[in-house]
């Protein structure tokens, strides 16, 4: 793993896909004003241009701008909107799955989730995923690329222009570790709430990490009250090494030191998810450990999202049963730990995260 460490050593550093055209979505409206004025457009153009793109539209539906300068914006600049490859609706929830197309025809996975407190989507930041997770079938294939922040961004406006209905939260849970592709990644943010934009509050994002150590020093430091959701799913370092590679890197102890740096850095509570999977860390015992693990390793308030493993045939891995949830959250509760079991949306449709895009690619 000595390759992982010099890879993510430092910010900054992320893939990013390169185009020689300049990328519209991902400019803030200010950039975009920049940009049509320097084709020799007067500057509302920029503000009708940026309006559409918010919205999912393609060039062809955007009939208040002239032909002519469509056309050279088609000539001159890259717009890098998604396209809706397959959908699956949940008959239960009226959750959605969909697999997104990209430009260059990889494919990743968004999922639009409808909650008492407004709408919530899940998006992918990556295509595939290098983390190697034993348990994830995002990782199967491993990683092609990164996304870039429009393509990121894409994910969302082509939802809200499906559904109709608007987004007011993200998470970023969907295929790829959000902090292997920082760069991206911080730009997506910053693009997305901007007010004159999609306008969602940071405080309603979480980006999630399998445990880059330094990246999350780095994004401690961005001043971006989001709130950090870090996958931990074991106590003890044996079982993690065996579940997520990532962990002979940055090994636990190193990872609650950085999610205590970022909570002193932003005040902002860390959330940890734990994926409950029969035989591996869904035992009582496994419990009293995380309890005393977090007590001991953590001094800041913090919350365990328990979730019941969506089985993935290839993984050979299985869940426990519903009570065990409930017997693991009412333990780390008695101890202190705040802990919930996490909603299971679209339990009827493909619900773990890379299936859809394992079968598209095997087809």
């Amino acid at each position: 793993m000595a390759q992982m460490d010099s890879t993510f050593a430092k910010c900054g550093e992320s893939e990013v896909s390169v185009t020689e055209k300049p990328d519209l979505l991902g400019m803030t409206l200010a950039e975009t004003k920049a940009f049509v004025k320097n084709l020799g457009e007067a500057a509302f153009r920029g503000q009708q241009l940026y309006g559409w793109m918010q919205k999912g539209a393609s060039f062809d539906e955007m009939t208040n701008l002239p032909l002519a300068f469509r056309k050279r914006l088609e000539a001159e600049s890259t717009y890098r909107l998604p396209r809706i490859l397959q959908k699956q609706v949940s008959k239960m929830d009226g959750t959605i799955k969909y697999l997104m197309g990209m430009i260059d025809g990889e494919c990743v996975e968004s999922v639009f989730m409808r909650y008492a407190h407004g709408n919530t989507v899940c998006v992918s930041c990556q295509a595939g995923c290098r983390m190697g997770c034993a348990f994830c079938a995002s990782t199967l294939r491993g990683r092609s690329r990164d996304l870039t922040a429009s393509e990121i961004l894409g994910q969302i406006a082509v939802i809200g222009r499906d559904t109709g209905e608007r987004v007011g939260g993200v998470v970023m849970m969907g295929i790829g570790e959000p902090l292997d592709n920082y760069d991206n990644t911080v730009r997506f943010l910053h693009l997305v709430s901007e007010k004159d934009g999609l306008n969602i509050g940071l405080r309603h994002i979480s980006v999630s990490t399998c445990g880059l150590v330094p990246r999350i020093h780095c994004l401690a430091e961005e001043g971006l009250p989001i709130t950090l959701s870090v996958s931990l799913h074991a106590s003890d370092d044996a079982v993690r090494d065996r579940l997520m590679p990532v962990n002979k890197t940055y090994p636990i102890d190193s990872l609650l030191e950085a999610c205590q740096y970022y909570f002193d850095k932003t005040g902002r509570r860390v959330s940890f998810e734990y994926t409950l999977i029969a035989g591996e860390n869904d035992s009582l015992a496994d419990a009293a450990a995380l309890a005393n693990r977090l007590r001991r390793g953590i001094h800041s308030p913090c919350h365990v999202n328990l979730i019941l493993l969506n089985s993935v045939k290839e993984t050979g891995f299985s869940a426990p049963g519903r009570e065990r949830a409930k017997e693991f959250c009412a333990y780390l509760e008695k101890r202190g730990i705040s802990a919930t079991i996490r909603r299971k949306l679209g339990s009827d449709i493909d619900a773990s995260c890379g299936q859809l895009r394992l079968n598209h690619i095997e087809s």
